[in-house]
């Protein structure tokens, strides 16, 4: 089985190391409050420690995180637009 996905790159903050995929601990700040996320994906380079996190982890945290998960979505009631008559005018009509 091929996988199209590197299993290491170059850094491209120190250029001498190599970045690999490994699970590490988030950690990140939801209001006062600090969050850590064992096993986390992110890539990380084996010289200067720099660290990428997975995009698509990153989206499904904060959907996670996010205050109005879970809650019923607000129905948006839509008022009909009211249409004005314009007065006429009686002086304005031609012979």
């Amino acid at each position: 089985m091929e996988s199209n996905e590197q299993t290491s790159y170059q850094c491209n903050e120190c250029q001498a190391g190599h970045v690999t995929r490994r699970y590490i601990t988030y950690f990140t700040w939801l209001g006062d409050q600090l969050v850590s996320v064992p096993n986390f994906p992110a890539w990380v380079c084996d010289i200067c420690g720099r660290r990428e996190y997975d995009h698509q982890a990153i989206l499904w945290l904060n959907m996670l995180l996010n205050p109005e998960a879970g809650k019923p979505a607000r129905k948006q009631v839509r008022k009909a637009p009211t249409i004005r008559k314009q007065p006429s005018r009686l002086g304005d009509s031609k012979p």
